[in-house]
């Protein structure tokens, strides 16, 4: 297979790993708190990683204060603050919504990329970036009306707070490409879910102690071993895999893949009804995304 196709499936096994997270997260943060379940992700997946770097590459690269420094805050921006928006959007809001919402992934990373690395949009971007921001804003119109598609608790809040997610994951998208050093995918992983840990632990540990552990069903334990062998260790490994070999807008374009996955996997394994609010959203979104993949 070409280098270049082989990058193509590993960005998009990536994102449909992140697609799912939408729905094994919302399972989870039905169960665990948000922060004891997220240390316990990323403790889950350095039990896996750090013995096969050791094998396989003799331990974690040594690198400059600068790339490790890039290295924390692109985990900051995607471990952590990624994580706490989207996890506590879907404490207010649907998952199927919350599916179409992080569908503007490349919008923003064309937004991004536009005011920090001068990379000027065209005509027809700018068109995209318009559309999907308008499918975002179907889906809270319609919600916050008195007779609006059940989502949550508070679904327009909750689509913020997701809408929020969304910028921090661009952010952690891009940043990987300004790390000079030639990491391994297995390396940036590794690295990424250490400081994960680092950035959850504190009050992990305080809401472990707080939480009965007891009442905690099997479903929620094995939610949080998929999200850490899988959400975070395989889509992690993809995506590095595939990021270095892509341009940043080729890449975006394949976050596409994210909401489909999201929202087909809403319906099956949660029972989500999609309306016409998240169709009408999703299509203006993917619409978008054409234009700006053309």
């Amino acid at each position: 297979m070409p280098e270049k196709h082989f990058a193509y499936l590993n960005l998009s096994l990536a994102m449909i790993l992140v697609g799912s997270s939408v729905v094994a997260g919302k399972i989870m943060v039905d169960e665990l708190p948000v922060f004891m379940a997220s240390a316990l992700r990323f403790a889950l997946a350095l039990i896996i990683l750090l013995p096969i770097i050791r094998l396989r590459e003799g331990g974690l690269p040594r690198l400059s204060r600068l790339t490790w420094a890039k290295l924390a805050v692109q985990s900051l921006c995607g471990s952590f603050l990624f994580t706490v928006f989207l996890l506590y959007g879907l404490t207010l809001t649907g998952p199927a919504s919350a599916g179409v919402i992080t569908s503007t992934t490349p919008a923003c990373m064309g937004i991004i990329a536009w005011l920090f690395l001068k990379d000027r949009p065209s005509r027809k971007v700018l068109t995209g970036i318009l559309l999907s921001m308008a499918g975002v804003l179907v889906i809270n119109l319609v919600q916050a009306a008195p007779h609006g598609a059940p989502g949550g608790a508070n679904p327009v809040l909750g689509n913020l707070l997701v809408l929020a997610a969304v910028l921090f994951e661009s952010l952690f998208l891009l940043i990987r490409k300004t790390v000079p050093e030639p990491l391994s995918p297995m390396a940036v992983s590794t690295i990424i879910s250490l400081f994960g840990l680092l950035w959850f632990l504190p009050m992990g540990v305080y809401e472990a102690a707080h939480t009965d552990l007891a009442a905690i069903s099997p479903t929620g334990w094995l939610v949080v071993f998929y999200y850490g062998a899988f959400v975070t260790v395989l889509a992690y490994l993809f995506w590095f895999a595939g990021i270095t070999k892509v341009p940043p807008s080729t890449a975006g374009v394949f976050t596409a893949i994210m909401p489909v996955a999201a929202l087909v996997l809403s319906a099956l394994v949660l029972g989500e009804p999609i309306g016409w609010q998240q169709l009408t959203g999703c299509a203006c979104v993917l619409g978008g995304i054409v234009l700006i993949s053309r």
